[in-house]
């Protein structure tokens, strides 16, 4: 067998041509984002609304809904306790995103296991992307539609308020609303997400891209370049690895991305580490 029918045969099958595009559209808004969640540090929180959107789901099954639906809905409802819990001032904010996962976690497994259902629902768990209907590749291609164009469109001022919210605030940018806005993209992309790889292994779409971006630049711009790129080359290779592999698909596009994350670590000079939220106003090179 030739390289090109290697390379060509999986997409003979209309669920695999589903698949493909699924997840290249999942990759490519997961990584846009990741840049920003890596720059503000919110690998944890990346973790939390992934997890919280479980018992979302379920209910939305239940009631005959859409599944984006209810995983979009408990994906705010997740936002909105964590944030709760914080201002009480009395917890901090890693135990409220702990507290809060866990537990809309542990409801989401515990529905799962007591409803009734012919749809097997541990697949929102572990996810199923060759099991992408055409309803449920409309419902991603329009809420990353949604989630790109927002990002593009509040790119400038979302880029300062993580390298300086107190900046941002001086200049009559509003930092609690543009920490809204992200937390509320996070939600919707989780849903995205949630298809391909399932609500475990989200985070690491939600991470990893821009991890390894940061690795090969400290230019904000170029990391919003290369993270889409990267995660979208290990997308396609993962989905082959599973195709010609028989093993399951989300988990080997995380893996490949892990495998990439690592070569790049090992092999990448030494430099410093991207800045945090503590460098002033705009590194070079952060305007569109």
């Amino acid at each position: 067998m030739s390289l090109v029918d290697l390379l060509v045969e999986p997409f003979a099958f209309t669920f695999m041509t589903r698949a493909l595009v699924t997840i290249v559209v999942v990759s490519v808004v997961c990584a846009v984002l990741s840049c920003w969640l890596v720059l503000v540090g919110w690998s944890l929180m990346g973790d939390a609304v992934s997890h919280a959107v479980l018992p979302g789901v379920v209910l939305a099954y239940l009631v005959g809904a859409p599944f984006a639906v209810g995983a979009a809905a408990f994906g705010f409802l997740a936002v909105g306790l964590i944030g709760a819990v914080r201002d009480t001032g009395r917890v901090k904010e890693d135990a409220a995103i702990g507290i809060v996962f866990t537990t809309l976690f542990a409801l989401g497994l515990v529905l799962v296991s007591v409803v009734p259902s012919q749809t097997d629902l541990n697949h929102v768990v572990f996810g199923n992307l060759l099991g992408v209907s055409a309803d449920e590749l409309t419902q991603i291609l329009v809420l990353a539609a949604v989630v790109l164009v927002a990002l593009v469109l509040k790119r400038r001022d979302l880029t300062l308020y993580a390298f300086d919210p107190t900046h941002a605030a001086a200049i009559g940018l509003r930092p609690r609303r543009l920490g809204a806005l992200l937390l509320a993209l996070l939600a919707l992309t989780a849903v995205v997400a949630l298809q391909a790889v399932g609500v475990v292994l989200v985070v690491a779409l939600l991470i990893i891209p821009g991890a390894t971006a940061s690795l090969l630049t400290e230019r904000f711009s170029r990391m919003l370049l290369i993270a889409p790129v990267v995660s979208v080359v290990c997308g396609v290779v993962g989905l082959y690895a599973s195709y010609y592999l028989d093993t399951a698909s989300g988990a080997s596009v995380v893996l490949t991305q892990g495998i990439v994350f690592a070569l790049v670590l090992l092999v990448r000079r030494r430099r410093p580490a991207l800045p945090g939220r503590t460098r002033s106003p705009l590194p070079v090179g952060t305007g569109a």
